[in-house]
């Protein structure tokens, strides 16, 4: 069984900027059929910033199944006779074999006209080691050094991962820094509150690399790739109530 899992994750533009993981999409690509379930962060964001539930998905208890990918996410992945395929895919450091949950998990299905991205579901291995990748947050608005940093860095250069306590927008963030301690951006927001609550309760060695730089005309969102790896003892990735689906099992 090729079974995946995938996380939406809505921004509340309008007023905090704070982004909620807000539905949840299971997929057994073998056969092929896929899942699509609100999650605890749905209710949280319907009660604390008015989230307007998905026209595709109009009751929150319900579990929506298909045996296509929903166009909610189908949409967001590249259409394969697209001439610049090939090119998009190196972007992603994806091969053109790549299947949608694997666009997905990497490009964020970000879309400029609305509030949403998607996020693979962290996935811990026996001996509690993990990694993920994403694309670098916050590039734009780091001082001039930093900028300049960022113009001079390499494909598998190593970056340093470290927690953040007052950052004026969010308070909490993982910022991303180079060996010389410029800090150069940050991990995606959504990613947040579960990376800190596993460095603060079980701290090991977190690092991370470059995968990609990719120039323009590549979205100003897409233009560092990065891999991060770390290890956690007793702590489950995406298992709080943020992430737990409405209607269960």
């Amino acid at each position: 069984m090729n079974q995946k899992t995938l996380f939406l994750a809505w921004q509340d533009k309008a007023n905090s900027r704070q982004w909620f993981p807000i539905g949840r999409l299971d997929a057994d690509l073998g056969r092929p059929a896929y899942r699509f379930r609100y999650t605890g962060g749905a209710v949280r964001a319907q009660s604390e910033a008015g989230f307007p539930l998905l026209v595709e998905f109009p009751e929150m208890e319900w579990d929506y199944r298909a045996r296509r990918l929903f166009p909610l996410f189908r949409n967001r992945v590249i259409n394969r006779r697209r001439p610049d395929l090939r090119n998009y895919l190196r972007t992603l450091d994806l091969t053109e074999g790549a299947d949608p949950f694997e666009i997905l998990s990497t490009s964020g299905g970000y879309r400029a006209t609305d509030a949403y991205e998607v996020f693979p579901k962290l996935v811990k291995g026996p001996d509690g080691s993990f990694k993920c990748r994403f694309f670098l947050h916050g590039w734009r608005h780091v001082n001039p050094g930093a900028q300049e940093r960022l113009r001079d860095l390499a494909p598998r250069e190593k970056l340093y991962v470290t927690l953040e306590l007052t950052n004026p927008s969010t308070r909490l963030a993982v910022q991303i820094q180079t060996t010389d301690y410029q800090m150069i951006g940050w991990a995606p927001r959504y990613l947040v509150r579960d990376l800190a609550r596993a460095m603060t309760e079980g701290p090991r060695d977190y690092v991370a690399s470059v995968v990609r730089i990719n120039p323009q005309p590549a979205p100003s969102k897409q233009r560092v790739l990065i891999e991060m790896r770390g290890k956690w003892d007793g702590y489950e990735p995406m298992e709080g109530v943020d992430y737990r689906p409405v209607v269960g099992d």
